[in-house]
């Protein structure tokens, strides 16, 4: 099956503290977007691409894409909640594409491999591929006083990605579902909703490079990142 990505680039980013949305606040001289449509477009199995932009900078957006001189991307505006962006996003794919990728231009640096891996994941029989890392700190469950719950065993835990990967029509339904629930929408991942419909998500090994940007500090680790060449 063909497979087209959708790269949500519809936040706001206050935390990031820049006047412009965060999907173009420069880094190493090029917006994350840029970062992440370039490697995206890296990744071989990728035949088309489609990029949520905030309503405000479609045009900003769309100069991205000729940059990159690429005639399979498109832009689409971004909707008030990431999952109306990914639902325009996943309705300016063409029909043909059966595997859809979701991907988060604040994770501009995964790279093309990570795209591939998930791309396999399905093309082995998984309806729904997300990479993960292991999870290093100690996490503990709270309740709404703040008190200790329950710790989780740390082996058992992920901190997820993007791109998460999925069966174009897994990804379609899981949609349909969270535009009847409210409740289901307020879910933070795509993965997340297929889990509410009751489906089986596969997790595949991570990448340190698709770590989100959401902080000036993220963000000058990641400038540092590059200008080392470890995220070229």
């Amino acid at each position: 099956m063909n497979v087209g990505v959708i790269i949500v680039a519809a936040g706001a980013g206050h935390r990031l503290g820049c006047d412009v949305p965060k999907a173009f606040v420069p880094l190493a001289g090029k917006p994350l977007l840029r970062h992440a449509l370039d490697r995206s477009l890296a990744c071989p199995e990728v035949g088309h691409v489609v990029v949520v932009a905030p309503p405000s900078h479609l045009a900003a957006a769309r100069d991205l894409v000729t940059e990159a001189e690429s005639a399979a991307v498109a832009v689409v505006a971004g909707g008030a909640e990431r999952v109306e962006s990914v639902a325009r996003g996943l309705g300016a794919l063409p029909s043909d594409d059966g595997l859809v990728l979701v991907h988060d231009a604040a994770r501009c640096c995964a790279p093309p491999d990570l795209f591939s891996r998930v791309v396999a994941a399905l093309r082995a029989g998984h309806d729904a591929v997300i990479p993960g890392v292991p999870v290093v700190d100690t996490i503990k469950t709270v309740d709404a006083h703040e008190l200790v719950v329950a710790t989780p065993a740390r082996a058992s835990l992920r901190a997820i990605q993007t791109p998460q990967g999925f069966v174009r029509e897994v990804l379609e339904q899981a949609h349909a579902r969270a535009a009847e629930h409210p409740d289901v929408a307020l879910v933070t991942d795509d993965a997340g909703l297929v889990e509410a419909c009751g489906g089986r998500v596969y997790v595949v090994p991570g990448d340190p490079l698709a770590a989100k940007i959401t902080t000036p500090a993220d963000l000058a680790t990641v400038e540092r990142m590059l200008a080392g060449g470890s995220a070229g």
